[in-house]
């Protein structure tokens, strides 16, 4: 098989409410080294079940270490907040100048 698009390198995470594991399918080069990182260190909650040709990988793991992570967007006061130290600190912002064609 070809080259996979960006489009069809899927994350996929199942689980349902009777069963203790969840699947995790992915493309994604953080999570894939997050879960090897993972399975290493925990073997017992996570294992590498399959990976395939085109890069995909396929971890089961205890869905009680599996966490969902909401967040919401910063406030505008939070972000202010954020500039500030920013510039306390040394960090400068960068800007893309604009073209004019």
């Amino acid at each position: 098989m070809g080259k996979l698009s960006k489009y069809e390198k899927e994350t996929i995470v199942n689980f349902n409410e009777k069963e203790s594991e969840a699947t995790i399918y992915t493309h994604n080069a953080d999570l894939k080294r997050r879960l090897a990182e993972f399975s290493r260190k925990y073997p017992t909650l996570c294992r590498l079940k399959c990976q395939n040709m085109e890069g995909g990988v396929t971890y089961v793991m205890d869905k009680s270490r599996l966490s969902i992570r909401l967040v919401p967007p910063y406030s505008e006061e939070r972000r202010a907040a954020a500039r500030k130290y920013a510039k306390q600190h040394g960090f400068q912002i960068l800007q893309m100048d604009e073209k004019i064609a």
